[in-house]
């Protein structure tokens, strides 16, 4: 399979290589992250139990001789004996599908699993970043989600395994913080998608692009009119990294603040995708929110980051490792148009 960044050919060591820890490194948005590392010349350890991790996501990388992979839940505690610089915690099914699946274990993997990495990050004076959401904010009850947005989040409803489940792990990051000084760092990711997601993980962009490509209906909940801001992964990644550089402790949205209705996206991916599917309705599920959308202030002021891939940019990439995921090499870039 063709990845579309990592070389077969590893680069020289940096003159500073760091050892990194990355949860979750074999699900979609924790191989990116390894691969940049890769590239960047550090040692990666991937932690994974491939509950929704891949492991075609690593397959490139298992013959680097910086790359390490633990094949392990991290609600277990971890025993890593050399020493470790940075954590990345990418650890938690993140597709409403996914994560309902065993709420009990979502739960579980965002206090007790967040608790092992913070425990780990204490023991080896590493510093770690938390992949946050921005499920923290629920349904809004304001127009654009600002860090300061304190949310509004439902606690007994289907998916406050999740919504909760980030919110208590944030909290056990101030308090790691407070207490012993553990160098904490909080992202909360919008709405990504790009290459390497599942094609029926069940999150709205790969939903529609895989039944555009199959000639099956796409299934829009409610009436289309909710929104979303959709960032692509490689900007998605530059922001986590740009943040776990900084010296900020509280919470920073990364996400691309350009809106759009579902009904939007699906008309686009139609027409990217030159398919002949239908738009049928269904029920809208029970707190589905209504209204993404990130302020970044934050994340340019402090980070100085902000997206660059447009959407249709994006969708173009996607569409391409769809088609050779579902149809092999023989279905080329003549979809997109």
């Amino acid at each position: 399979m063709k990845y579309f960044s990592l070389e077969p050919k590893w680069p020289e060591r940096p003159s500073n290589p760091m050892t990194i820890v990355v949860a979750g490194g074999a699900g979609f948005l924790g191989s990116h992250l390894c691969e940049r590392f890769l590239g960047e010349g550090h040692r990666v350890i991937c932690v994974d139990n491939f509950q929704t991790g891949s492991r075609r996501n690593i397959a490139a990388f298992m013959g680097d001789p910086n790359f390490s992979l633990i094949e392990q839940d991290i609600i277990l505690p971890l025993n890593i004996g050399e020493d470790i610089h940075q954590i990345y915690n990418m650890a938690c099914a993140a597709s409403p599908p996914g994560y309902q699946k065993n709420p009990i274990h979502t739960m579980m993997t965002n206090f007790i699993g967040v608790k092992n990495l913070l425990d780990l990050a204490l023991a080896k004076n590493a510093r770690i970043l938390q992949s946050s959401t921005s499920e923290v904010y629920g349904d809004p009850e304001v127009s654009i989600q600002s860090e300061s947005y304190r949310g509004s989040v439902n606690t007994c409803g289907p998916r406050a395994c999740y919504d909760e489940g980030k919110r208590v792990a944030e909290t056990l990051l101030w308090e790691y913080n407070s207490a012993y000084m553990v160098e904490t760092r909080i992202v909360r990711i919008f709405n990504t998608y790009g290459c390497r997601m599942q094609p029926d993980d069940g999150r709205v962009v790969s939903n529609f692009i895989r039944q555009a490509l199959m000639g099956e209906a796409l299934t829009i909940y409610g009436d289309g009119s909710q929104t979303r801001s959709f960032c692509y992964v490689s900007d998605l990644i530059e922001g986590l990294v740009r943040l776990m550089a900084s010296n900020e402790t509280m919470p920073v949205n990364i996400g691309n603040p350009t809106e759009f209705t579902i009904l939007e996206l699906a008309q686009i991916v139609l027409r990217k995708t030159a398919s002949e599917s239908k738009i049928v309705q269904l029920p809208l599920p029970q707190d589905d929110p209504r209204q993404r959308r990130p302020d970044i202030g934050r994340a340019a002021a402090i980070l100085g980051w902000s997206p660059k891939v447009t959407l249709e940019q994006g969708l173009e990439q996607m569409i391409q490792y769809f088609s050779r995921e579902l149809f092999g090499d023989k279905s080329e870039a003549s979809l997109v148009s």
